[in-house]
């Protein structure tokens, strides 16, 4: 057990020296590949070596995404008890596929789903899936909501496939994001046969619009609603959308949820979320908000029938013992044991603990956002309404690249730029456990030298 032992001294080393370490990776990837790039070896090596090695050469090259400092891309740490967990998960090392295969990790499936359907305030018979992430949590709930509606439209694309198949029209937001587009792709559904649905001024669809484009055809349509545009973090009214689609008649409500829909855990934003336990089935990243270890989401569905006709399969090797699998919702039979990071993530917060971490991360995204209004040359370009701070600086898109370039290089924060109606911007992302108000004094503090250094 001494390599277990010096491997956990490692991660030991490398999470305490995690919150003061530039955020960005000291080493780029032309240096790792460098470092590590070699003919496979004739005779094997001492593991104990092997993981030394690893932790020199890799350690260098990995980015602080851990850490209470990073703020790109919607990623959260890894809550202490989520991580230990993860590593159980790897030691079980169970092919979580039925209560068959693996019995302890299908209770926890079981259990964690159903307290994330309480989390979330929905519905109690509604079906969760433990996928890889948001886009595979998509592609679920878009493969159901394509089986339901052309069964209902008397056609089998499972058994038939998709040619000569009646017209399914999709329609999404302007704002659409990228994920659910592939999901659609992965679908067979096309990417660009997507209708897009205007939105309002922080990209979130508007019901007024989506009401008229339903209207203007009959047939089953398919409506992707999104609880948090990645730039803004606005959220889709998607109690209002669920009320013209049911209005439409033959419609299917998805929601892509990533990291928004984790608000409904906070009663103070609950309201934000109007509605959304009336949709059909959403996707929801565990790995971002709820600070687990990647690769963790769920795809929720409040007919898990559907999905189970589009995704299930069988074989006479792979006994089951009737009921609830974990495998149900899921394009997968080879999988890891997703859902104990996040039974753990929820049982050592407990319902208060999850809302104080949503509701801590959206006060952060407002104190920077008011450091950014008493900072000149800086301009906030969102209603931050919950995690999200977008933010323009100087006059032109050059000075905004050049601030985040600035901050990247000093180390100080990681940050990721975006384009938003056209102009450049930086977004920041406050979605990590350890974050605290000095780690957003510190950010606000790096964006007045970055600019004043980019006036010269």
């Amino acid at each position: 057990m001494g390599l277990l032992d010096r491997t956990a001294e490692l991660a030991r080393e490398y999470l305490d020296g995690i919150g003061e370490r530039p955020v960005g990776a000291p080493a780029d990837y032309e240096e790792a590949l460098a470092a590590l790039d070699s003919p496979l070896p004739d005779a094997g090596e001492d593991p104990e070596a092997v993981i030394e090695d690893l932790a020199a050469r890799v350690g260098p090259a990995t980015v602080a995404s851990a850490g209470p400092r990073y703020f790109g891309y919607i990623v959260g740490g890894s809550l202490p008890a989520a991580l230990a967990s993860d590593w159980l998960v790897s030691t079980w090392d169970q092919m979580s596929l039925s209560r068959v295969s693996a019995p302890g990790s299908a209770a926890v499936d079981a259990v964690a789903g159903r307290w994330v359907l309480e989390a979330l305030g929905l519905p109690a018979t509604a079906g969760v899936g433990f996928v890889t992430g948001a886009t595979a949590g998509n592609f679920v709930g878009v493969v159901a909501a394509r089986n339901r509606l052309l069964a209902g439209a008397g056609w089998d694309v499972e058994a038939d496939g998709l040619a000569g198949s009646p017209p399914l029209r999709v329609l999404v937001g302007e704002k659409v994001h990228t994920s659910l587009l592939l999901a659609l792709r992965m679908a067979g559904l096309g990417a660009e046969r997507a209708i897009r649905i205007a939105t309002d001024g922080q990209g979130a669809m508007r019901a007024d619009a989506l009401a008229a484009e339903l209207a203007a055809a009959d047939g089953p349509a398919l409506v992707c609603a999104q609880a948090g545009n990645v730039n803004t973090g606005a959220l889709d009214p998607v109690g209002e959308i669920v009320a013209a689609a049911r209005e439409h008649g033959d419609a299917w409500v998805h929601v892509d949820g990533a990291f928004g829909m984790w608000a409904a855990a906070a009663p103070s934003l609950r309201g934000l979320l109007d509605g959304i336990e009336t949709a059909d089935s959403w996707s929801v990243d565990a790995h971002k908000w709820l600070n687990v270890p990647y690769d963790t989401g769920m795809a929720i569905l409040a007919d898990p029938a559907a999905a189970a006709a589009a995704l299930g399969a069988s074989a006479s090797y792979l006994p089951t013992q009737g009921g609830r699998e974990p495998s149900d919702l899921t394009p997968e039979f080879s999988r890891r044991a997703r859902a104990v990071p996040v039974y753990a993530a929820l049982r050592s917060l407990g319902r208060s603990g999850l809302a104080d971490l949503v509701e801590r991360c959206c006060a952060q995204a407002r104190r920077l956002a008011g450091a950014i209004d008493d900072l000149d040359g800086a301009e906030v370009l969102n209603e931050v309404v919950l995690n999200q701070v977008m933010v323009r600086f100087g006059d032109d898109d050059a000075a905004t690249d050049a601030v985040i370039a600035a901050v990247q290089r000093e180390g100080e924060a990681w940050l990721s730029g975006t384009v938003w109606r056209g102009r450049a911007a930086a977004r920041v992302a406050f979605s990590n456990w350890s974050t605290t108000d000095e780690d957003v004094d510190r950010l606000a503090a790096s964006f007045e030298r970055a600019l004043a250094a980019a006036r010269g």
